[in-house]
């Protein structure tokens, strides 16, 4: 009962599982398809965007295929639960998110860029699922490093809900907040380019079929 229901809500910080100092795992040194580090830290001129979107796995590989792109890793955030494991987070009793963490070079592809491929990969209006992916790990999220990225991100969703609205989708449930205080922990080594090494893996990505109207902007200089 207490599973089922933190699949469909999410936990306070008291409800939340407790965690752990540091992760009990150890993530890949390099990106499988980029050939880049996974971890930080990162060359000063690239900037990241954390975004979550369903399933990390159909996700991750949609960012790390688009050009400028410098390394992308799956991932847990948005919770409470410091260092939590897969099951942890599929439990619903850690609060986050599956999440990609996309690190670019903003001279080759703008965050306008990376916000429409956010919102044209899944659909941003079914709150705690995404497809047949159900539980509060598969929810809509965007997760800001700068104040300009929290005011690009939100008047992109105002714009969005614009022309889905028009198409007759509903509202959008995305959560968009500050990194801060919201940290990105890497998931385990078999989730990292899942499908680069399963080319034939699930992958339950999909969007509404209504093209975004952000995004349209050159890339930062």
């Amino acid at each position: 009962m207490l599973f089922n229901r933190f699949k469909n809500a999410l936990p306070s910080p008291e409800e939340a599982l407790k965690g752990r100092p540091e992760r009990d795992f150890t993530v890949p040194d390099r990106h499988t398809v980029l050939g880049n580090p996974l971890l930080g830290p990162y060359p000063e001129h690239l900037r990241i965007a954390d975004f979550g979107l369903g399933c990390f796995w159909g996700a991750e590989r949609k960012f790390w295929q688009t050009e400028g792109v410098w390394t992308t890793l799956a991932g847990y955030q948005g919770g409470h639960t410091p260092n939590p494991t897969y099951e942890e987070v599929c439990s619903g009793l850690t609060g986050h998110t599956e999440a990609v963490r996309v690190v670019y070079d903003p001279a080759k592809v703008s965050y306008a860029a990376l916000l429409k491929l956010f919102w044209e990969s899944h659909d941003p209006t079914q709150g705690f699922r995404q497809g047949n992916d159900t539980g509060t790990q598969y929810r809509s999220a965007i997760y800001t490093h700068s104040p300009a990225d929290q005011e690009a991100a939100e008047a992109s969703r105002t714009t969005y809900q614009s022309v889905l609205t028009a198409s007759g989708h509903p509202t959008i449930t995305t959560e968009i907040l500050p990194a801060t205080n919201r940290p990105f922990y890497p998931a385990e080594a078999y989730h990292q380019q899942y499908l680069d090494k399963n080319p034939a893996g699930y992958c339950g990505i999909g969007g509404t079929g209504v093209s975004c109207p952000v995004g349209v902007a050159p890339a930062d200089g």
